[in-house]
């Protein structure tokens, strides 16, 4: 029989099987779907996106969240003060049940997070490429999904969802689903998106690409001319899709 269970960790790997590769990861406070455990591990599915795997069964647990990261990264203190010892470390997107607030500070079941720090659950931001901006210059990591690593799709998914706007958590089936194709010769303008085989990239404004790349191994700002460029060069081929995630506002 299933239960809903959250993330009790601050980051957990999200595996192909028991001790296997890491396919993505789940940030403290997300919900699962257990299906089943054994040997210490659970078989689980992300609410966030349907992606299934394996986690350790003792980094879930249940409760419920108020407010989520909206800071690239926060730090849980063990006190309402900045000085005090810092207990761990969230990234971006973690979600949290704020029990009382204490001057510039949040009292959570974890420790003491600054305010300026946290969002409400129910709120959304509302541009994608500003969400994912704030993960400029984190290291990339294959399959990773926080300010301490992340891949070129868990970026992605990090701008759709900060604005409520369901998103895949693999590029392949992101260009299948995410917003509305367009042609090849379309204006790009930002919040559109950029396929290639096996990776994705943001507009984020005229001829500038964003994008979580082995090349920089980094999340970067490039040129679009030189990044299709380069990424032909290097064997991957040309563009695949391209794919309007936000529509332009109404005037």
């Amino acid at each position: 029989m299933s239960e809903t269970l959250l993330v009790a960790e601050p980051l957990v790997d999200l595996r192909r099987g028991p001790g296997g590769p890491r396919d993505r990861q789940l940030r403290m406070g997300e919900a699962v779907t257990l299906h089943h455990e054994t040997g210490g591990w659970a078989e689980v599915t992300a609410l966030r996106d349907g992606y299934a795997g394996v986690v350790p069964r003792a980094a879930l647990g249940a409760g419920t969240v108020t407010h989520r990261v909206s800071a690239r990264a926060t730090h849980i203190y063990e006190g309402a003060d900045f000085k005090t010892h810092e207990r761990f470390g969230l990234s971006h997107g973690a979600r949290l049940c704020v029990m009382s607030e204490e001057g510039r500070f949040a009292e959570t079941l974890q420790g003491f997070v600054p305010r300026v720090h946290l969002a409400p659950v129910d709120t959304c931001d509302h541009d994608p490429v500003a969400v994912a901006e704030l993960y400029l210059g984190t290291p990339y990591l294959w399959g990773g999904d926080s300010a301490f690593g992340i891949d070129c799709s868990g970026l992605v998914q990090a701008g759709c969802l900060a604005c409520g706007l369901p998103c895949p958590g693999d590029s392949g089936p992101q260009m299948e689903s995410l917003g509305a194709a367009l042609t090849e010769d379309a204006h790009l303008r930002r919040g559109d998106l950029l396929f290639w085989r096996g990776h994705v990239a943001w507009v984020a404004g005229p001829d500038t690409l964003l994008h979580a790349n082995a090349h920089h191994m980094a999340v970067a700002f490039e040129p679009m001319s030189e990044a299709i460029a380069r990424i032909a060069a290097q064997g991957d081929g040309p563009v695949l899709g391209r794919r309007r995630v936000v529509s332009p506002p109404r005037g």
